[in-house]
């Protein structure tokens, strides 16, 4: 009797794979984007945690990117090269909630909250969908409202100053309490730039 053993199957040259946890993941070129895991079977659609972005930088150099974002429209492609450290997390967000891009296009250092919503929000996994929901129900103030910001216009302006949208993860907990605090409200809306020095400096400042 012949026997066939099912070997997995391999990625295309068009999909971005890297490792994590000993198991390889990998994202298909536009417009499908999914998300999915290499397993015994083959490739299963999967979700992955927000440290699991953490190796990609390594394991992604910048021509990789380029033909991967080749097949992409403009406006979606623009906002994704914002991001160096964080542009496979900022994928996923794109892939999981397209909705949100103007938003995002706009006040693009959001993209870093939700990102690494599960962890401010205290829960035990994503919520795509519920993110999703909110933004369709009340927009982005809702969205702010739900990540646990001021829903309000200062808060947006302030933000979308910031210079570099990859807002490292250790800040987003300390500048998300910074914002409710009118002192500092008053002296980030009047700056034009906030660098990731200014931010250290009134984070570091409310911890001290």
């Amino acid at each position: 009797m012949k026997v066939s053993i099912k070997q997995p199957k391999t990625a295309s040259s068009n999909d971005l794979t890297w490792f994590y946890n000993g198991s390889m993941y990998r994202v298909t070129p536009w417009p499908e984007l999914r998300f999915e895991r290499q397993t015994d079977a083959g490739w299963a659609s999967a979700c992955p945690e927000e440290d699991a972005f953490f190796s990609t930088p390594l394991a992604l150099d910048e021509s990789a990117w380029r033909r991967f974002l080749d097949f992409f429209p403009n406006v979606e492609r623009t906002f994704l090269m914002q991001f160096r450290f964080g542009r496979m997390a900022a994928l996923q967000l794109l892939a999981r909630c397209p909705a949100l891009l103007s938003a995002l296009c706009e006040t693009p250092a959001l993209t870093s909250f939700l990102t690494f919503h599960a962890s401010l929000r205290g829960v035990p996994g994503p919520r795509w969908e519920e993110i999703a929901a909110v933004f369709e129900r009340n927009g982005v103030f809702g969205i702010l409202e739900w990540i646990g910001l001021p829903a309000s216009r200062q808060t947006l302006a302030i933000l979308a100053h910031v210079a570099d949208p990859d807002v490292p993860k250790r800040l987003l907990e300390p500048l998300r309490t910074i914002l409710w605090v009118p002192e500092v409200i008053f002296a980030l809306q009047r700056k034009p730039t906030i660098s990731d020095r200014e931010l250290s400096y009134y984070c570091h400042a409310l911890a001290a």
